[in-house]
C-alpha cells in the first residue's frame, strides 16, 4: 500500500455513518457489498467497517487507509456502514437492529477515543456530498452523546 493511500491520525476529522440502502427484509452480505464496490471501480469495500444485521462487524479497509465512501471527505474520514436503511417497500427508514445499534455504539466509542477531534456525522450531514437520506437516521440524535463522554 502506498503512503498516498494512507491518512495520518491527525487527518481524521469525521467518522461518517452510512447505510447500505438495502431493504430491511433482504440480506446484503459483505460479499455482495464487495462485488458492488468493485463494479464501481473501487479497489475493495469502500467503508472501513460494515455492520451486518446480526451485529457482526466486518472490516473493509485498514483503519488509516483512504476510504471510498464520501467524496470529497475520503482523505479525512473513517467510513462506517450498517446493513439496511430501507423499509420493506424501499423507502428510507432507520432499520437498525438492536444488535447493530449495540455494535455501532461500541465501534463509534472506540473510534472516537482513537480520533477524539473527529465528529460523528451521517453521510447526509456532510456539505458538498451527493444529496441523499443516508444513513436514514439522525446520527447526532442517536450517537452524538458519544462525543460528550
Amino acid at each position: 500500500m502506498s503512503t498516498n493511500s494512507l491518512m495520518r491520525e491527525s487527518d481524521v476529522r469525521y467518522i461518517v455513518l452510512h447505510c447500505s440502502a438495502t431493504r430491511c427484509n433482504t440480506d446484503y452480505t459483505e460479499e455482495m457489498l464487495l462485488r458492488d464496490h468493485l463494479a464501481r471501480k473501487f479497489k475493495g469495500i469502500g467503508y472501513h467497517f460494515y455492520i451486518r444485521k446480526d451485529g457482526r462487524r466486518v472490516q473493509g479497509r485498514k483503519l488509516l487507509e483512504v476510504g471510498a465512501h464520501a467524496v470529497p471527505y475520503n482523505r479525512c474520514s473513517i467510513g462506517v456502514c450498517y446493513e439496511g436503511g430501507l423499509d420493506e417497500n424501499g423507502r428510507p427508514c432507520n432499520t437498525m437492529t438492536e444488535k447493530q445499534r449495540a455494535e455501532l455504539t461500541d465501534l463509534l466509542t472506540i473510534l472516537h477515543k482513537l480520533f477524539p477531534k473527529a465528529r460523528i456525522v451521517g453521510h447526509r450531514d456532510l456539505p458538498g456530498t451527493v444529496p441523499k437520506a443516508c444513513p436514514c437516521l439522525d446520527t447526532r440524535k442517536v450517537f452524538g452523546w458519544i462525543e460528550g463522554e
